[in-house]
């Protein structure tokens, strides 16, 4: 498996548990939708007011009215429900999130997260994402390992403006995972055929790398 994005969104869905309510962030993030186990009692929701957000539809059967927050063509699962911004809200900041997957243009060794300020471009604002780093009970990050220069994203100290602090707790990249704790960034997994030598040298935060790292598994 060579797609970096793929990796990604295939690791991220084995994250979760039966009964999860988990959200997905627009971006790469919505990937993950595709790989959630059939059957399963995991549910998502998307920002904009719904739960119950299912795979990609295939190319021809999108449906204009049945999007998510980033506009994105999705599917709504049955059973799936539609509710309101405020009651989107009310369940993103009451605590109710299980966890969210968000991408990231920056992360640090203190778990504090950059993803909306794209240096040299007009933005609105970062949109809910700092209320779901806040208010869900788990963040993942869901992020290529570098940028399209080969520069690291996982830093010692964010400098883009922060959307969230210290509320980090996994980065998933295509060629590991870790886990932001209190002493640092520790490596927990590494995608297969690479080594500590080569995501080290890809990242400018000192990871921690335990006596064992597992393997990632797809």
């Amino acid at each position: 498996m060579s797609n970096p994005r793929e990796i990604i969104a295939k690791r991220v869905a084995r994250f979760f548990n039966e009964g999860d309510l988990v959200n997905l962030g627009i971006g790469m993030p919505t990937a993950v939708a595709n790989y959630i186990p059939a059957g399963s009692n995991i549910m998502l929701q998307s920002e904009n007011g719904f739960i119950g957000l299912g795979p990609t539809p295939s190319q021809g059967q999108e449906d204009k009215d049945v999007v998510n927050a980033g506009a994105a063509p999705v599917t709504i699962l049955p059973g799936g429900v539609c509710f309101d911004s405020a009651t989107s809200f009310a369940l993103i900041r009451g605590g109710h999130l299980a966890a969210t997957v968000l991408g990231a243009l920056e992360v640090d060794e203190k778990g504090n997260l950059a993803n909306w300020m794209v240096p040299g471009k007009m933005v609105p604002g970062m949109g809910g994402a700092m209320d779901l780093a806040a208010g869900a009970r788990k963040v993942i990050i869901a992020m290529e390992h570098t940028t399209k220069k080969g520069a690291p994203k996982i830093l010692k100290k964010c400098t883009l403006p922060l959307t969230a602090a210290n509320e980090v707790d996994y980065i998933v990249t295509e060629l590991g995972v870790m886990k932001v704790t209190k002493d640092g960034i520790v490596l927990k997994e590494l995608a297969s055929g690479v080594t500590v030598e080569e995501i080290q040298s890809k990242t400018e935060a000192k990871l921690i790398v335990p006596t064992t790292v597992g393997s990632m598994e797809l």
